[in-house]
C-alpha cells in the first residue's frame, strides 16, 4: 500500500521535527490537530502554537478544538478518514471513541524508555532524579496516561552537563527518527507490541511552585540536579531577603563533607559563591534577582550584597 494517511496531533517545539519528517518522508497529513492559540507576553496577544506554525507553514488544514473529547471534535476527524493518528505532546487525552477510529490505531510519541517517567515532564524529571540515561518510546494509545503497548524504542545517554533544554532538543529529533521506523513497520504489518510492565512504572508528575524550590538540607547533588532540571523552564529557585533568587546554572563544589548551615554562603570564588547544603558544598554560577535578568553569580556578588555568612533560604 502507499503512505499511510494521518492526522497529526501536537502543539509545543518537541512536536515539530515529527511534522517536519512526514512532509519529508511523503506521508499525506490530512489535518493538524494543535491547542487553541493562547495569550503570551507582556501584551498577552494570541500566539500559535509551535505545531501551527510549522502545518500553516506546509499549507496543511489545522483544526484547534477546545476539547477534543466532543462530538463536534470526532466528527471532524472521522470525516478525514486517516489511517493513522499520530499524537506528540498535543496536550489532551483522546477519549476511547476517537483511539478506536483509525484502522492503525493512534500512535503516541513520548519522550522516555516507558514504563518509567509516564507523564507530563519526562525529560525534567529524568534529570532531576539523576538518571544517566533516557529515550522514546513509541506506543498504541490506549485510555490510560502513556500505558498503552509498546512498539518502538531508542536511548541515549544523559551527560552530566545535560540540562532539560539540551536533552530536549536531542530527544525532539531522536523522537522523529524513532517514529519514521515505527511507521514502516506499522505499513509493512510488522511492528512488534509489547505490553508495558505495570510493576516498573514511574511517572513524572506535572512540575509546581513547591517542586522548583530549592531546599538547601538536600545534597549537593541532588541540588544541582534539580537545576539541570529546571533549566530553562520554568527555574530553580530560592529566597534571599525575601525576595526570589533563581538560580540557572550551578556545579558540585563537594559532595562529601558534612555541613553545619545549609544554604549559607561559605566563599567567594572568581566564577561564583559556594554555599553549604546538607552534604557537600555547591557553586553557584548563575543566578537572577527578582526582576532582573540572568547574570554570572559573579556579577551578582557586588551588585546585591551576596557575600560570606549570608543565608540563602
Amino acid at each position: 500500500m502507499g503512505k499511510l494517511r494521518t492526522v497529526f496531533m501536537g502543539t509545543p517545539d518537541f512536536a515539530v521535527p515529527c511534522l517536519d519528517m512526514l512532509i519529508k518522508e511523503g506521508y499525506p497529513v490530512a489535518a493538524v490537530i494543535t491547542q487553541p492559540d493562547r495569550p503570551k507576553g507582556r501584551g498577552q496577544k494570541l500566539a500559535y502554537s509551535p505545531v501551527k506554525e510549522a502545518a500553516l507553514a506546509y499549507n496543511l488544514p489545522v483544526l484547534q478544538p477546545a476539547s477534543i473529547k466532543t462530538d463536534d471534535s470526532y466528527n471532524q476527524i472521522a470525516a478525514l478518514n486517516p489511517d493513522i493518528i499520530i499524537v506528540v505532546a498535543f496536550g489532551q487525552l483522546l477519549p476511547k471513541k476517537l483511539l478506536e477510529l483509525p484502522a492503525y490505531g493512534c500512535i503516541n510519541v513520548h519522550a522516555s524508555l516507558l514504563p518509567k517517567y509516564r507523564g507530563s515532564a519526562p525529560i525534567h524529571w529524568a534529570i532531576i532524579n539523576g538518571e544517566t540515561a533516557t529515550g522514546i518510546t513509541t506506543m498504541y494509545m490506549d485510555v490510560g496516561m502513556d500505558t498503552g503497548d509498546m512498539i518502538a524504542k531508542a536511548e541515549i545517554p544523559i551527560l552530566p552537563t545535560d540540562t532539560t533544554g539540551s536533552l530536549h532538543d536531542k530527544l525532539k529529533d531522536l523522537g522523529a527518527n524513532v517514529l519514521s521506523d515505527t511507521l514502516r513497520q506499522l505499513a509493512a504489518n510488522s511492528a512488534p507490541r509489547a505490553v508495558q510492565q505495570e510493576s516498573e512504572a514511574t511517572y513524572a508528575r506535572m512540575l509546581c511552585r513547591t517542586t522548583e524550590r530549592i531546599d538547601w538540607h538536600l545534597p549537593a547533588t541532588a541540588i544541582h540536579n534539580l537545576v539541570r532540571g529546571l533549566n530553562p523552564w520554568p527555574g530553580a529557585y530560592c529566597n534571599y531577603q525575601n525576595k526570589s533568587l533563581k538560580i540557572w546554572q550551578t556545579r558540585v563544589h563537594d559532595d562529601s563533607q558534612s555541613c553545619s548551615v545549609p544554604g549559607q554562603i561559605i566563599q567567594i570564588t572568581k566564577t561564583g559563591l559556594v554555599v553549604e547544603t546538607g552534604k557537600g558544598t555547591i557553586e553557584l554560577l548563575e543566578v537572577q534577582p527578582e526582576s532582573k535578568r540572568r547574570m554570572k553569580a559573579s556579577d551578582c556578588v557586588c551588585g546585591y550584597c551576596l557575600t560570606v555568612g549570608n543565608l540563602l533560604e
